[in-house]
């Protein structure tokens, strides 16, 4: 299914190191009329689907991602960006931003991806689980099977059908995180699987922050960063 994506990066007069929550947090609270830029609506009820807009601090730059009707949430409010008040207020010297039509869906080829931040795949219930496990094959399998059930998620939001089974080969290693002041359990590393996915394209929790943030190897996409 062909997918549009929008990415948008804001070049700042210095490097920007202060953490992703604060910038989705900026942008929402100055543009509330959007809801797929906050990701709730209306006495404080959140949308639980697959998050439209992402939001990425990647190389010191603020990068956002739109997808599908989230492009349009994007480009509706990119000249009112000028600044950006996080732990401090940066002044946004460029603005630059990329329109990109994917085709995502399941293929008879493997694709193999890395994650550029770290993937939460654990919520408090399947945590326990996990802990239970002693066998590093065993959590190996059951993390695996997460993350396909993380992709299937994104393609239900997305209205992607998939009619044949997945599979995830991975290679990945614990590390602890801090969201929303807590520090938690996430995981780094590369997995393959028979499924074209996006550049940036988040899994797992916390999203629309930037975690479990994935990139095709051998992809080229990331010389857009570097420039």
């Amino acid at each position: 299914m062909k997918i549009n994506t929008t990415y948008l990066i804001l070049k700042t007069d210095e490097p920007i190191k202060s953490s992703t929550s604060k910038l989705r947090g900026y942008i929402g609270n100055t543009f509330k009329e959007n809801y797929l830029l906050h990701n709730h609506y209306g006495d404080e009820r959140f949308l639980y689907s697959y998050p439209l807009v992402q939001y990425h601090i990647m190389k010191d730059q603020a990068m956002i991602l739109g997808i599908e009707e989230g492009v349009n949430s994007i480009k509706n409010i990119v000249d009112e960006i000028n600044y950006l008040h996080l732990d401090k207020k940066y002044e946004v010297i460029d603005k630059q931003i990329y329109d990109k039509q994917y085709d995502v869906q399941p293929s008879s080829e493997e694709y193999h991806y890395k994650f550029v931040t770290p993937w939460m795949a654990l919520n408090p219930s399947n945590y326990k689980e996990y802990k239970t496990i002693d066998n590093w094959k065993e959590r190996k399998l059951f993390l695996n099977n997460i993350l396909v059930g993380n992709i299937l998620s994104m393609s239900k939001g997305l209205n992607i059908i998939v009619n044949k089974k997945l599979y995830v080969k991975s290679h990945l290693e614990e590390e602890r995180v801090k969201y929303k002041n807590i520090e938690m359990t996430a995981f780094k590393g590369e997995f393959k699987v028979h499924y074209k996915i996006p550049d940036f394209f988040g899994f797992g929790k916390g999203v629309s922050q930037g975690f479990g943030s994935v990139k095709m190897i051998d992809d080229s996409f990331e010389s857009i960063i570097n420039d």
